[in-house]
Formats: C-alpha cells, structure tokens, sequence
C-alpha cells in the first residue's frame, strides 16, 4: 500500500533545550549548519514523500518563514496545535488534511532515510512503528516484539532488559484517527504511544526492525553529538572539499586558515588568518571567525561573531551571538544544571543563546548556559545559568 502524505510533528518547545528554544522551536535549532527539520524533511522527500502536513505550535512563525509553501518542490501543508497536548493529540489535528494512508514521525530527530524506507515497505495497511537497537532505552520507548508484531511498548522503563526502542516512525491508515478517539488521556494530554496502546488492543501492530543513523537532541549538549554524528556521516548540503571539510561557495577562508576535518562552513561566513577549525565544528550562514582563533567540537548558528584569539570548545553559540576578541571556553567535562537536575560529566563547555554578547577576555567555567539577549562584560569570570537578558559585569 503507497503512502504519499508525510505528517511531520513539530509543535513543540523542547524545554529542557532552554535557552535555546526560548525564540525558537526545537526543530529550528541548527545541526551541522541547518535546522534540525530541514534533515528531517530531506528524509521524507528522498523517500518519494510527495506531500508534507507539518503540525506546528509553539514560535510556529519561525517554521512557517523559514519553509514557506514548499520544500524541494514538494507542497507543505501547516496544521496549527494551538496548545501542545501531547503527540496524539497533534497527529489529530491533522486529520482533516488526510486522506489515505500516512507516514507519521517526529520533526526533532534526525534519522536515517533507510528507516522510513523500511517503514515504507513494510507496510500493507497494518499499523507499522520502527523498533532499532539502542544502548539507553530508558531514556525513550522501549518494546518487546514477538515474530514482528509489537507485543510490549513501555515508556521510559526503569529497567535496562530491553534491547530495543521505539524510533517514533509509524504508518497508519486513517482509522488512526478513531483510535486517537478512543484512547483517554492522561493529565490533559493524549500521547502517540497511548494510540499505540489503543491499536495494539483493536490487533496487530507491526513493528517493522531498521538500524541506521538516529540522533535526538533532548539537552543543550546532545547538539554537539547530533552535529558530530551528521558530519561523521557526511549529513551536509556542500559538495565535499577535501579530508571531510564542507565549505560553501560563498564562504571565504583565509588561505592562512587551517580547517581540521570534520568541519562544515556555511553560505557567506568568514574565517581569517591562522584561525585553526576543527575538528567537529559547524560554522553556520553569515558568520565571521577572527584571526587566530581557535574552534573545537563547537557549533555556530547563522550570524554569529568570534573575535581574534578566542578559544571555543565544545560550545554551541545561537544566532547573532557576539564574542570579544581572547575569550575562553575551555571546554568540558562539567556539571550541567537543567532546571532542577544536574547532570554531571557532560562534554559541554558553554551555550551562548541568541543574541548574546561577550566582552573582550571573557572566561566561562565549563557548563555555563547564558540566556538570550544577555550581556557578557569585558573581563568577567562567566558561570551557572545566566538569565535571559541579564548583565554580567566584573
């Protein structure tokens, strides 16, 4: 049975990405120089997807600009959730845009095309969700399968015995749709693995086994891996230079410069003299390297500003972020404070948020997260969580 209509969930926040997403969803923040959904959405259409319904919520704007009506000249449909209730509670928004089958899958992680590619086939008008090994199912949806048909689904189980999870790649026909109907809700909210529950109660589902690249961001560090991941597969949109550095047409690199694969440099940035790149970092559109700096496993969104002889490591900057000239981020391991949990030993120097601003000769203590629109004096010893906003001064 052929599935043409792709339903993208990608209304919301991603709080415990925050500062980031305070300006902007999730699926906007950037991976090795694109938003998160462009990869997505390049999956589906590589797929033979011929039509995408997009759900979007929250800063929803922020999707709709960047799209437009279109995207690789397949038809963009938008469906607005106007309160994020939960992935079932999305998906029905969509129904009155649907008509026949349905490819279902989240817009905030980055996945393999064989995945939906094996969703695809498999598929014979039979409820079918992708299962894939992975090393942490606590932290998602684990499953047990029986002879290819999905027999136990467990939301972040407690214990470590399962193997395998649920990938949040499905195809459904429309009686989904009644089955979201009849499926309660719980605290307000109507989840997508509940309607699974629901289908699996109505018979089979299947869960079809695919393996490849599958890479979700739930912490302002994951951006890092997520982008080393991308580059490490050749996840970009320059033809390749040379040794796995992706620089585009429009960029210009000082031929003093030496960029340290994998590295991805992107439409009109600048990077001068005896500045050293790499490895593993994104230099996202519009952005200015100064001269001898230094850039390690650090991502750069569009816009942002680096200032001679600053050192980043392991550093994810927002857009339009600015950084005075000898700067430090040393780079991680660090204990990171995500509202009221710490995590310790995460590879995570610092975030800048959007639109921050860093003095001259600013030093950030591993772990630092600082919020949109704050302001870094000249000088200062940087750390904590710095709010949106706030003025930091020696």
């Amino acid at each position: 049975m052929d599935i043409t209509t792709g339903i993208v969930l990608a209304a919301g926040e991603g709080t415990r990405l925050r500062p980031l997403t305070f300006n902007r969803p999730k699926t906007m923040l950037p991976a090795a120089g694109r938003p998160i959904l462009e990869h997505v959405l390049d999956v589906l259409v590589d797929c033979g997807i011929e039509r995408l319904c997009l759900v979007v919520g929250y800063q929803r704007e922020r999707v709709q600009e960047h799209f437009g009506p279109s995207y690789r000249d397949v038809p963009i449909t938008y469906v607005h959730q106007t309160k994020q209730l939960g992935s079932g509670h999305a998906l029905q928004q969509a129904a009155p845009e649907t008509d026949g089958p349905v490819l279902v899958l989240n817009g905030d992680r980055v996945i393999d095309e064989r995945i939906v590619a094996d969703v695809l086939e498999g598929f014979d008008g039979t409820p079918a969700m992708a299962v894939l090994d992975h090393p942490t199912p606590t932290r998602y949806g684990a499953v047990e399968v029986d002879d290819g048909t999905l027999s136990t689904l467990v939301e972040k189980p407690d214990s470590d015995a399962f193997g395998r999870i649920n990938a949040g790649v499905y195809a459904f026909d429309e009686s989904v749709f009644d089955a979201i109907e009849r499926t309660p809700r719980r605290n307000g909210e109507l989840q997508l693995p509940d309607v699974i529950e629901t289908l699996m109660d109505d018979g089979d589902v299947r869960a079809v086994s695919t393996d490849g690249l599958w890479v979700d961001a739930t912490y302002p560090w994951d951006l890092l891996y997520l982008t080393r991941e991308l580059l490490a597969n050749g996840r970009v949109q320059f033809p390749e230079r040379s040794h796995n550095v992706w620089v585009a047409d429009s960029a210009r690199v000082h031929p003093d410069a030496t960029l340290q694969g994998p590295v991805v440099v992107g439409p009109d940035a600048e990077i001068a003299a005896s500045a050293v790149v790499g490895p593993d970092v994104a230099v996202g559109r519009n952005a200015t390297i100064g001269g001898n700096v230094t850039l390690q496993n650090t991502l750069l969104d569009s816009d942002c500003r680096v200032g001679p002889g600053s050192t980043l490591v392991d550093c994810v900057a927002g857009q339009s972020v600015s950084i005075g000239p000898g700067t430090v981020v040393p780079g991680g391991p660090s204990d990171v404070r995500v509202g009221d949990r710490v995590f310790e030993n995460q590879g995570l120097g610092a975030v800048l948020a959007d639109r921050v601003s860093v003095g001259g000769g600013a030093t950030f203590v591993p772990g630092t997260l600082v919020g949109a629109d704050a302001t870094v004096g000249t000088g200062t010893h940087v750390s904590g969580w710095i709010r949106n906003g706030a003025e930091v001064v020696r």
